[in-house]
């Protein structure tokens, strides 16, 4: 068994024992939105090589920019389809190359905490939180983790604003990772369903996911972000307007209903 299939067992088993979304007791509120009216983050991708920067969902606030995406991940390509303010569209019927465990798209994150690069507050100056929904279906069903203090999320890339595209540095334990955290200032991950997340990563339906930066150690939500998934069937070009009429106003339904579920 490889280190990379080790670590998805970990984290899978970590997730199942994290079903209950962590209660904050306070009101906070998500923001979804074009990344600083780009949809770029500060200062590039620095994860991976070949990705391109882009087509985030998110916000800058309190020098603390967070975003969220989701990008085709089988075949691997650049591609976002991205609505420019919180959704992200897939067609299962095009995209039929990924394995069984696997979704057709990547989610990704990034947080940097000193945006304007004018601070000194690192990665470990604050808390995290980050919610992935596990029902495909128009209801939402949080489960909540902190990315960075649970047992196999240790793989994340970080770095600061003067990390080159791809030129992060990735940590090789949990422990290692908590002590780099105290060095850097920006955070990134890309993440497929099937690293633990569903136990069917393959199912079309919506999908939401949630990152939010807290005061360290309080319920004080500093900045978010916040995004929907779309796997589904896109529209066929028909002879007459009346059925993308109808598939407009089916998918128009499904989604207002998941997010008035979620509120």
């Amino acid at each position: 068994m490889t280190i990379h299939n080790k670590l998805r067992i970990i984290k899978s088993i970590n997730l199942a024992l994290l079903t209950a979304v962590i209660a904050l007791g306070a009101t906070t509120t998500t923001y979804a939105g074009i990344l600083n009216g780009t949809g770029n983050v500060t200062p590039d991708i620095i994860f991976g090589s070949g990705n391109a920067n882009g087509s985030f969902t998110g916000e800058t606030r309190n020098n603390i920019e967070v975003g969220l995406r989701a990008k085709q991940r089988y075949p691997a390509a650049n591609i976002f389809n991205y609505d420019g303010v919180d959704t992200y569209t897939f067609d299962p019927n095009v995209l039929t190359t990924n394995p069984a465990n696997r979704s057709i798209f990547n989610f990704e994150w990034s947080i940097n905490i000193d945006q304007s690069d004018t601070d000194t507050l690192q990665l470990s100056d604050f808390s995290y939180l980050f919610s992935f929904d596990t029902d495909a279906s128009a209801a939402v069903s949080f489960s909540t983790f902190d990315p960075f203090n649970t047992l196999g999320f240790f793989d994340h890339a970080l770095g600061d604003n003067s990390t080159p595209n791809g030129g992060g540095t990735v940590s090789t334990s949990n422990s290692d990772l908590l002590t780099n955290m105290n060095s850097f200032s920006i955070a990134q991950q890309s993440a497929n369903l099937g690293f633990g997340y569903s136990a069917d990563p393959d199912l079309p339906g919506a999908y939401d996911f949630k990152m939010e930066v807290f005061q360290a150690g309080s319920q004080i939500l500093l900045s978010s972000a916040e995004i929907s998934v779309l796997v589904t069937p896109l529209a066929v070009p028909a002879t007459t307007t009346f059925p993308l009429m109808l598939g407009g106003i089916v998918l128009l339904g499904f989604m207002a209903r998941k997010r008035k579920l979620e509120s």
